[in-house]
């Protein structure tokens, strides 16, 4: 480290003292060697302390270690300043100059005043000046050693960090770094106005405004969301955040509720059983910032085209958690989890989810794939709301191929990401895009192509009906060969199994528009004919895909259920279950799990008036006494009863979901049309 780095970390400029007149007569005042020696001492030891100061800090980063972002800090603060030092070694400044300028003024004046004297005052002058110029030059050197060995000390301890726990800075991409986690997330990335002004530029998106400042009522900075001047006034609404315990480099976080939350949540409760709106939106105006209030309130409104309304209550329930998040949770760093068995965790993913998809439909693809590795981070391996089948759309949209492939790599081994449709499918198409990119060489061009074409036709063996629903979106006509082909004809869709026409219709309406492309089409079309070939000549690899068809699939899991709920893709919806389709779905809590840990659980409700109920259930109640539509605990008498009666209730439910679409269809008065109707039902909005 050079002296000049030195004074700068000791907040001085050479040129900035004031000059004494002292300096400039003989055996008065100090002299400039003394100056000069004075100023090297003070700089030896600057050096030393410097170099202790960067020691206490790796010990300190190395009792932290599994703290990232303190040894982001310390790498960051180091690499800045040794930043600045090489900048002020290569840049003077006007100060400087003129600081150099009068010192040699200085010396002149000097030398012309020694000629001037005796002869005897000349040499005596000059052994004296001969003494202090030796002292001077080996203070100099040793000076110029240490500074030069702690600045070698201070790099080498520097990359020893790096090196010992893994990390290194890389430039802020959009793709991210191969040395981080596949799951890694960028703060920068989670606000939407990044991708927009990538986009748009910052004037397009900002205008002529100032740039935003936090409102002084708004008492912390948050990452997720900005708080807006329309919200009311924030008070903490009784949730916390707990860390559970710490282990194998992660921890484990929960969400909590206080005393007076959970009153409010047993109000929520009620006011949803109500099937009334305004009982919601009175409970919002009494707390404001209740998490389920405002996601169910979000759905109502999206449900009456109000899309402004519906993300500004998802957007004030995000600000609500992330006040509560407990210091030691970090959402980019992929070590925080949380466990969404327990209710309370379940409203942030489902709050994060809808943002995304917000943010997705806005044109934000980028920022979206942002919240969705956040959501699949949080909980990796059960992947509660099954992200798995969403994150390749959002990394084609986005265009992170890259990501995709190197998540399709480093998760195939452990998950089997190519049985799912989706990433079979996906995974092919990146390649396809990847070859045909300018800036891709020939040679590897060619081969992303040849990977590309292995993987589509592997992909379609496995999974034959996806081609014509594909193309009936893509509203494509097939060519009568292979329309009429028993591989890819009406036998490969009725005998997929219920759970992989699930997967198949959800993969299909979701991301039909990434094939409509003029030069994707032509390499499907290339692709379906090399299979057809392939299955004319009987290869092993169609029997060996039949095989695996028959014995997978046999159902989907929880996951996957709630997944498509929470999608809204009616090529997908229409193929759940009964058992699905029968029960209640509430937008707060779609398909809790079965094995689900409550912390604390609703009070046995009083007789409720029949003002208190709705029509739908006092009608119910007459058929059937024992029928309870808000789910209350039976008595223990009664439990002999229902389980007899359970295949009864199971009617009763289909009764329901019949007359809701009954009354959902009494609204529409308009006359039958003469232009068939269904037509219109099956094209794509």
């Amino acid at each position: 480290m050079s002296s000049r780095a030195l004074r700068r970390l000791k907040g001085k400029q050479r040129g900035q003292e004031a000059l004494d007149l002292g300096d400039l007569v003989p055996d008065e005042g100090p002299e400039p060697e003394e100056q000069a020696a004075d100023v090297e001492e003070e700089e030896e030891e600057l050096a030393e302390a410097v170099l202790q100061h960067a020691k206490s800090s790796i010990r300190k980063a190395k009792k932290n270690k599994k703290n990232l972002s303190n040894i982001y800090e310390l790498i960051c603060d180091a690499e800045n300043e040794a930043e600045k030092a090489t900048t002020d070694e290569d840049t003077v400044k006007p100060e400087e100059q003129n600081g150099d300028e009068s010192k040699e003024k200085s010396d002149s004046r000097e030398t012309e005043k020694r000629d001037a004297q005796p002869e005897t005052g000349a040499a005596k002058s000059g052994d004296k000046a001969s003494k202090k110029k030796k002292k001077k030059n080996k203070k100099k050197n040793t000076t110029g050693d240490k500074q030069e060995v702690a600045g070698d000390d201070i790099d080498a301890l520097l990359e020893t960090i790096e090196q010992s726990n893994g990390l290194t800075l890389q430039s802020e991409g959009c793709g991210g770094s191969d040395n981080r986690p596949v799951l890694y997330v960028e703060h920068r990335n989670l606000n939407p106005e990044t991708e927009l002004k990538r986009y748009f530029g910052a004037r397009a998106v900002l205008g002529d405004q100032r740039p935003r400042q936090r409102q002084r009522q708004f008492h912390r900075s948050t990452w997720m969301t900005i708080p807006k001047d329309t919200w009311p006034r924030f008070s903490r609404p009784g949730i916390s955040m707990t860390l559970l315990e710490s282990r194998d480099g992660l921890q484990y976080f929960t969400f909590e509720h206080s005393r007076d939350y959970q009153q409010i949540q047993f109000k929520f409760l009620d006011s949803v059983e109500s099937m009334d709106p305004n009982n919601i939106v009175a409970l919002l105006q009494m707390n404001p910032y209740h998490i389920d209030s405002l996601l169910q309130l979000s759905d109502v409104c999206r449900m009456q085209e109000d899309q402004e309304m519906a993300r500004d209550l998802i957007e004030r329930a995000l600000y609500s958690f992330e006040c509560a998040f407990h210091p030691v949770c970090s959402l980019t760093s992929g070590t925080s989890r949380l466990d969404y068995l327990r209710p309370e965790n379940r409203a942030f993913y489902l709050a994060v989810y809808k943002h995304m998809m917000f943010l997705e439909r806005r044109g934000c693809p980028r920022t979206a794939l942002e919240y969705c590795r956040l959501i699949l981070s949080l909980d990796p391996d059960s992947d509660p709301l099954c992200m798995l089948l969403l994150i390749d759309f959002l990394s084609l949209r986005s265009r992170e191929y890259n990501f995709l492939l190197r998540l399709y790599q480093d998760w195939e081994v452990h998950r089997n990401l190519s049985q799912l449709p989706n990433f079979a499918f996906s995974v092919a198409l990146s390649h396809f895009h990847l070859s045909q990119e300018d800036q891709t060489e020939s040679e590897e061009r060619e081969r992303l192509k040849h990977k590309a074409d292995l993987l589509l036709q592997n992909a379609l063996i496995m999974f034959p009906g996806v081609l014509m629903p594909l193309l009936e979106l893509c509203t494509v006509q097939p060519d009568a060969a292979v329309s009429s082909h028993d591989f890819f004809g009406p036998r490969s869709q009725l005998g997929q199994s219920p759970a992989l026409a699930e997967l198949v219709s959800l993969y299909v309406g979701r991301t039909h528009t990434l094939w409509r492309e003029g030069g994707v089409l032509l390499w499907l079309e290339e692709c379906v004919r090399e299979v057809l070939r392939r299955v004319d000549t009987k290869d092993p690899l169609v029997e060996d895909c039949q095989n695996k068809r028959k014995q997978r699939y046999q159902s989907a899991p929880l996951n996957i259920h709630r997944h498509v709920i929470l999608s809204e893709i009616k090529e997908a919806t229409s193929t759940l279950p009964l058992e699905v389709t029968t029960q209640s779905v509430m937008g707060f809590d779609p398909l809790p799990p079965l094995d689900s840990v409550a912390s604390y659980t609703r009070p046995e409700r009083q007789s409720v008036g029949a003002s208190n109920e709705s029509t739908l259930s006092l009608f119910f109640r007459s058929l059937l006494p024992n029928f309870n539509l808000q789910g209350e605990p039976m008595p223990q008498d009664d439990l002999e009863v229902a389980q007899a009666g359970r295949e009864l209730n199971q009617e009763v439910n289909r009764l329901m979901v019949a007359m809701r679409d009954m009354l959902a269809n009494i609204q529409f008065q308009e006359p039958p049309r003469e232009d068939n109707p269904d037509r219109d039902e099956g094209e794509w909005d």
